[in-house]
């Protein structure tokens, strides 16, 4: 507990990967609020949408499976927030998620994102619609070149085995809207808590943040839900 104080009283500065999208700007805008500074990676593309953000970011533009980017973009960061996005057909999340884990500081605390699909030990529990669709689905965007879900799963088995300080976390469906607080969490798909399988976007990206402190989240993949969803509220009333 002593070093988990005191790495970080001393944490300036967090590298977000995955900047330009929605849950990365509202990563970006939580790191800020809390006195980070901020690394942001993102496609050159991209850049413009955090043109709000100008003068309060060092941007860092490229593809975020380019390791020499990573490299750049990771160095003097005490944490990473990273996006795992399965863009197309050659191991992009995957790509992302190996350069992260090689070049970030040793004790650097390691924050990723994916969706509930992701199992860790293969307690959660998925209905067959979810199963269906997501085959479904898969499928026709591998058929398209557009993305390879089963990338983002290699992507955490790579994470998983990795002995960094890491947490992978799993959202449920997303909207926008404004916030409601921290998301409430459990360990396994399935769980009653998560029954809603709906989060507020802005309150995913909070949870992300929070997570760097969290010590009790180091190596785990929480399934999170809103904490105002009906399965939450119905969770808390019972406890």
């Amino acid at each position: 507990m002593i070093f988990s104080i005191q790495l970080w009283c001393r944490m300036k500065k967090v590298c977000i990967v995955g900047a330009s999208g929605k849950l990365g700007r509202y990563m970006v805008r939580h790191a800020l609020d809390r006195g980070y500074g901020v690394h942001a990676v993102c496609r050159e593309r991209s850049a413009a949408k955090l043109d709000e953000f100008k003068g309060r970011i060092t941007l860092f533009p490229g593809h975020t499976c380019d390791r020499e980017v990573i490299k750049n973009a990771v160095e003097g960061c005490d944490g990473v927030l990273a996006v795992l996005v399965p863009w197309g057909v050659n191991r992009y999340a995957s790509g992302t998620a190996q350069a992260i884990l090689d070049y970030a500081r040793p004790a650097a605390r390691l924050v990723f994102s994916c969706g509930w699909h992701i199992t860790r030990d293969g307690q959660d529990v998925y209905s067959r619609t979810f199963l269906s669709a997501l085959k479904i689905v898969g499928w026709i965007m591998r058929f398209v070149r557009f993305a390879e879900i089963d990338d983002q799963v290699r992507a955490c088995h790579r994470i998983f085995a990795s002995n960094t300080r890491w947490t992978v976390v799993r959202g449920s469906d997303l909207e926008e809207g404004e916030s409601q607080g921290l998301p409430v969490w459990s360990k396994h798909v399935g769980d009653p808590i998560l029954a809603s399988n709906l989060t507020r976007r802005v309150d995913f990206a909070l949870f992300m943040v929070e997570a760097l402190e969290n010590d009790d989240l180091i190596q785990q993949a929480p399934a999170i839900v809103g904490c105002k969803t009906r399965s939450a509220l119905a969770f808390n009333m019972d406890t």
